[in-house]
C-alpha cells in the first residue's frame, strides 16, 4: 500500500505544522488551557481562516472533500502541540454526525457555521453506567406537543461546557444496550431543563456532565436509526486520536533523546550508556509502530463496515500500548523534572494517557477486536 501524501496532502501538512510551530508554542497553549473557555477564540478563528475546519467535508456541503489521511495530517500536528481547541469535539465527532444523520438543510446549515468557525459543538452520548459501549443509551426521548423532550444523563462529554450546540443521542424505542431505536437530538446551549456542569481534565482539557429534565430537542435528520452514523462518527474520532498519540509520542521522543544528550553523569552525557540507548530505541519502535496502525485507521475510515471497525479497534489497542510505553519511559528517562508541571513533557505524558480513555481504552478495543472478528468468520 503506498502511504505517501499527495500534493494537496503535503501542503495542508506544511500548513498545519507551520501554524502549530510558529504560533502554538508551549506557553501559548497554556495559556489558552488556563483561560476561562479553556481555548482561544483567536485560535480557532484561525483554523477557520486556514481552512482546518473544513478539512473532513464534502465539497458540496463547504469543506475540502478530505478523508482519513488528511484528518490525519492535521490530528497529528495538533498532537505535536497539545492542542486544546475542540476540533475533535466540534469538527471530528458532531460534524462527522451532522454529515453522516443530518437532513440536506441541516448539513448545509449547521457545516456551513462549523466551517467558518462560527459554532461549537458537542456530542452528549455517554453515560454513567455505559462504560463504552456506544449502544448503551438510557436517555430517553418522548414525542410531545411541541415536538420532542429529552430526559437523563450523559458524562464525560469532551468539550461540552463551551458549545453552542449539544447533539445529544437519545433512545425513541427499545431498551438500553439495543442498536436500534436510538435517536440523535440538536439541544441548544441554555435550554430550559438542560443542566451543563464543566469539568478541568488531567490534560489541560475540558469535560461536562449533562442533565436533561424535559429538554427540547430537534431531531438530526430522522430519529431512530442512529446507530450506523453514531459508529462511523467514533471511527472517525478514534482515528484521529491515533494521529493526535503520534504526534505526542513523536515530541516525547524528541525531547527525551535531547535531555540524554545533554544531561551530564560522572563527566559524560547520560545517553552515551548503553542501557539508556536501547530504552531509547525501544521508544522509537513504539513510535513506529504506532505510526503504521495510525496511517492505517485513517485509510480505513472509508472500507466496509466490519473492516472498519476492526481497523480503528486494533488501531486503539496498538497505539495505546505504545502511547503508555513512550510516556513511561520519557518520564522515567528524565527523572524529577518531568513531573513538574513548567516542564512540557508531563503534559504530553498525560495527554497520552488520557488519549487512550477516550473512546474506549485498551481493554475495551481488544475485546471488540474480538467479537468484531468472530462475527465475521461466523458470518
Amino acid at each position: 500500500m503506498d502511504f505517501s501524501l499527495s500534493e494537496e496532502q503535503r501542503l495542508l501538512k506544511e500548513t498545519v505544522d507551520r501554524l502549530v510551530r510558529d504560533q502554538y508554542g508551549f506557553e501559548a497553549r497554556q495559556k489558552a488551557a488556563g483561560s476561562e473557555e479553556g481555548f482561544s477564540r483567536a485560535t480557532w478563528a484561525t483554523f477557520a481562516e486556514l481552512g482546518l475546519l473544513a478539512v473532513p467535508f464534502p465539497e458540496e456541503l463547504g469543506g475540502l472533500g478530505g478523508g482519513g489521511v488528511d484528518l490525519m495530517v492535521v490530528a497529528e500536528a495538533f498532537g505535536r502541540g497539545l492542542v486544546v481547541e475542540p476540533y475533535l469535539a466540534t469538527v471530528v465527532l458532531a460534524g462527522a454526525l451532522v454529515e453522516l444523520a443530518g437532513s440536506d438543510d441541516q448539513k448545509a446549515h449547521i457545516l456551513g457555521h462549523i466551517v467558518a468557525g462560527e459554532k461549537l459543538l458537542a456530542f452528549a452520548h455517554g453515560e454513567p453506567d455505559g462504560r463504552y459501549d456506544l449502544a448503551h443509551v438510557a436517555t430517553r426521548a418522548e414525542r410531545s406537543a411541541g415536538g420532542w423532550t429529552l430526559s437523563g444523563r450523559k458524562s464525560v462529554v469532551i468539550s461540552g461546557d463551551t458549545a453552542d450546540t449539544l447533539i445529544v443521542s437519545a433512545r425513541t424505542a427499545g431498551a438500553t444496550g439495543d442498536e436500534a431505536g436510538i435517536g440523535l437530538f440538536l439541544v441548544a446551549k441554555g435550554s430550559a431543563g438542560l443542566t451543563v456542569r464543566g469539568n478541568p481534565t488531567i490534560d489541560g482539557g475540558r469535560s461536562a456532565e449533562v442533565v436533561l429534565d424535559g429538554v427540547a430537542g430537534e431531531p438530526l435528520g430522522e430519529p431512530g436509526g442512529a446507530f450506523p452514523a453514531i459508529e462511523a462518527a467514533v471511527a472517525r474520532g478514534i482515528a484521529a486520536l491515533c494521529a493526535e498519540a503520534v504526534g505526542a509520542m513523536e515530541v516525547a521522543c524528541e525531547t527525551t533523546l535531547d535531555y540524554l544528550k545533554t544531561r551530564k553523569q560522572f563527566g559524560r552525557p547520560i545517553g552515551s550508556f548503553q542501557a539508556l540507548q536501547h530504552r531509547m530505541v525501544d521508544m522509537r519502535t513504539e513510535l513506529e509502530q504506532a505510526r503504521s496502525m495510525a496511517i492505517l485507521a485513517a485509510a480505513k475510515l472509508s472500507a466496509g463496515r466490519v473492516e472498519r471497525e476492526r481497523t480503528v479497534s486494533a488501531a486503539k489497542v496498538t497505539i495505546g500500548r505504545a502511547a503508555h510505553h513512550v510516556a513511561e519511559e520519557a518520564i522515567q528517562l528524565h527523572g524529577g523534572i518531568a513531573m513538574t508541571w513548567e516542564y512540557a513533557l508531563a503534559h504530553y505524558a498525560k495527554r497520552l494517557v488520557m488519549i487512550d480513555h477516550l473512546l474506549g481504552d485498551v481493554d475495551h478495543h481488544t475485546e471488540r477486536f474480538i467479537k468484531l472478528t468472530d462475527g465475521a468468520e461466523a458470518a
